[in-house]
């Protein structure tokens, strides 16, 4: 814990994630600010995001948290108890509510001081209830050799990420599951998994890559459906490899650049689709065109005002984010500060300071969605009761460094060159360290071939022999720098194709992902 400018800066690191206390965020380090430091707070439309909250309260309140995530998972409990019997009439009601109830604390990886921004969409796409030469795209719901080792076969709450995914052989060995080459070639098949048929494979990818899409049926039915699994493997960009084999070049990459290119070349498109080896499943969530897709926590989300975010945090908890993002157009950016709730969550959704933005239904969302990848900071609102000061005490701190007086440095052929212990004028009120013994040098006994210095106190210094400067020794602070792996998901990480409003050159971020 370090001072910062208005508080105490709280490192975590891989050793304080396990440490006791309500804040167990690894590789995550914490700021307390002012509201007054948040830019745009007081201009938000906080009773669109008090609605938002509102919402979480009531998943909140159904469910119960015995693990690590206990202590912080009751306290925003406490702060929902308030707000549930509220009805705020204007955004300044609102306000006081998060204001009286919250405190921002700024957050963000260690050493970093932004986080990464992008966005997504509900797709909607043409689909039938049966194969046929224009439907023949299957959307499968996941299959029943599908295996995640320490869950049970068939549970709700399918991991995203963390634990090995695939399938048992003969022998009762876990294997990798079928890639998105064998699947797409019929290795499941006749297994009675489809939920509907697509026209298009990018439709599908789409459906993939934002976690949930509106499906609608030959007689107009809206078939609802969500992201419920994946096969294990990681996702790649198909846009990569288009540019790379140049395919189409990186000014032409366009969703619809990418349709004329797969209808004209199916197999050649075949192939490119087989280098992502990753493959989504879903289940169906409803039938009708009302309301959003349902989010990881388990209500509908709100566009504009829900993110899906790191499963490290608490679903309910609220984000002020800012940034300058290009809302209007994808040519110019605009101030963005936006109080937000997380709802949602994704494979593709790692770090303390990294939100994937929900921004609705259709093509114009999608069209936004699609242009946002940017940097952002992040204040997380934690309730008023959790400490922080008592939380910093769970963390490993370092050896407090020695008070000494102000060096005095004289340059001298451009180095520094301190000045002598005796010649230090210490600041009133500054203790005096205690005399060191003088000690000319180790007297050394041999013994056996080996030296062995007498003790300073057995040592008798000669007269007239200078001292030595003292070295100070600087505890370190016990944080590591990134070894600049797996960092996709930094603000600087990864390539955004130009003109992509459907399919992004992103890693998937499967987000409805039920979790307890």
């Amino acid at each position: 814990m370090v001072a910062g400018l208005v508080g105490a800066i709280v490192c975590f690191t891989g050793a304080g994630a396990s440490a006791e206390g309500p804040l167990k965020l690894a590789d995550s380090q914490l700021e307390p600010v002012k509201w007054t430091e948040l830019a745009g707070w007081t201009a938000d439309d906080h009773l669109a995001a008090f609605a938002a909250y509102q919402t979480s309260c009531q998943a909140l309140r159904k469910t119960r948290r015995t693990d690590d995530g206990g202590e912080i998972h009751a306290a925003l409990g406490n702060a929902c108890r308030n707000a549930m019997g509220l009805r705020p009439r204007d955004a300044h009601t609102a306000r006081s509510f998060f204001e009286q109830n919250f405190q921002p604390v700024r957050i963000a990886r260690l050493g970093e001081r932004e986080g990464l921004l992008t966005g997504y969409f509900e797709p909607i796409v043409a689909g039938s209830r049966f194969p046929s030469p224009e439907f023949h795209v299957p959307v499968y719901r996941r299959p029943r050799d599908l295996v995640a080792a320490g869950h049970k076969p068939g549970s709700v709450a399918f991991p995203n990420k963390g634990v090995r995914i695939g399938r048992r052989n003969e022998n009762n060995e876990l294997v990798p599951y079928h890639d998105r080459g064998a699947i797409e070639a019929g290795a499941l098949d006749g297994q009675k998994l489809e939920i509907c048929w697509l026209k298009d494979p990018l439709d599908l990818l789409a459906i993939q890559i934002e976690g949930s899409a509106r499906v609608i049926l030959e007689d107009g039915t809206p078939l609802r459906i969500s992201y419920d699994s994946h096969n294990g493997y990681r996702y790649s960009s198909m846009e990569r490899v288009l540019i790379e084999r140049n395919l189409i070049s990186r000014q032409e990459m366009s969703t619809q650049r990418i349709r004329r290119w797969m209808a004209a070349y199916p197999d050649e498109a075949a192939k490119v689709r087989a280098t992502n080896r990753s493959y989504m499943f879903f289940r169906i969530t409803g039938l009708s065109n009302e309301g959003e897709p349902v989010g990881a926590q388990g209500v509908p989300l709100t566009p504009g005002r829900s993110v899906a975010v790191d499963r490290l945090h608490e679903y309910g908890t609220p984000f002020f984010i800012e940034a300058h993002l290009p809302i209007e157009n994808a040519k110019s950016v605009s101030p963005f500060g936006r109080l937000m709730i997380a709802q949602d969550t994704g494979s593709a959704v790692v770090g303390p300071a990294r939100a994937d933005l929900y921004w609705g239904a259709g093509d114009e969302a999608g069209r936004l969605a699609g242009r946002i990848r940017h940097p952002g900071r992040f204040a997380m609102l934690l309730p008023r009761e959790l400490d922080m000061i008592a939380a910093g005490r769970h963390m490993p701190l370092p050896v407090p460094k020695p008070k000494i007086a102000d060096l005095e440095v004289k340059k001298q052929d451009g180095k520094g060159s301190a000045k002598p212990a005796s010649e230090i004028e210490p600041r009133k009120g500054t203790p005096l360290p205690g005399p060191k013994p003088k000690i000319s040098g180790p007297e050394v006994k041999k013994q056996d071939g080996k030296g062995s210095a007498k003790s300073a106190s057995e040592s008798e210094p000669r007269k007239g022999a200078p001292l030595p400067v003292a070295k100070l020794k600087i505890a370190g602070s016990g944080v590591k720098k990134p070894d600049g792996k797996d960092r996709a998901n930094s603000a600087n990480g990864g390539e955004s194709a130009a003109g992509k409003p459907a399919v992004r050159d992103a890693t998937y971020k499967p987000r409805n992902v039920q979790r307890n």
